[in-house]
């Protein structure tokens, strides 16, 4: 008889970021961000075009056409990032975010940064790291909690 084991409450919300990441319509990098707090998910968001809008799944990515490396020039994609989106789909349904942890497949880059102080939220956590990484003297002086964690294993363990 095999040993069930139950996943720690960072490995359970990193995965379901992971699967939040699925729905990205971004041709570089599928980022999920989940949003918590005392273990109940608040919001949830992916990377991709502005609703309702043409993505880069159908026009084609600008971004790699102009060979813009990753992390710079952010204007140029028509994208909004995951984190943002968890922000906005928590302003839409009237939730805050203070105090939250968010949980997200990759380190944030310094325009969501400045969006998750300016939320209050009170630790971020990932398994990836994003070619930006000066968020990090923004969280330490906003002090915000930042931990990267392994990857949590892609298998999904339940009772037939």
């Amino acid at each position: 008889m095999r040993k069930e084991t139950r996943p720690g409450i960072d490995e359970y919300f990193l995965k379901i970021a992971s699967v939040v990441a699925e729905r990205s319509t971004c041709r570089r990098h599928h980022v999920g961000a989940v949003a918590v707090r005392d273990k109940h998910m608040l919001a949830t968001g992916y990377n991709g075009a502005a609703a309702g809008l043409k993505d880069c799944l159908e026009l084609g990515c600008l971004r790699d056409e102009l060979s813009i490396e990753s992390g710079t020039r952010h204007e140029i994609c028509r994208g909004i990032h995951a984190e943002q989106n968890a922000i906005i789909q928590a302003s839409l349904h009237g939730v805050s975010l203070e105090g939250a942890t968010i949980y997200v497949t990759h380190s944030p880059c310094v325009l969501c940064a400045k969006m998750l102080v300016n939320a209050r939220i009170s630790r971020f956590v990932s398994f990836g790291s994003y070619a930006d990484d000066s968020f990090v003297d923004l969280f330490h002086e906003a002090r915000i909690e930042f931990e990267l964690h392994k990857r949590p294993p892609t298998d999904i363990t339940h009772l037939p």
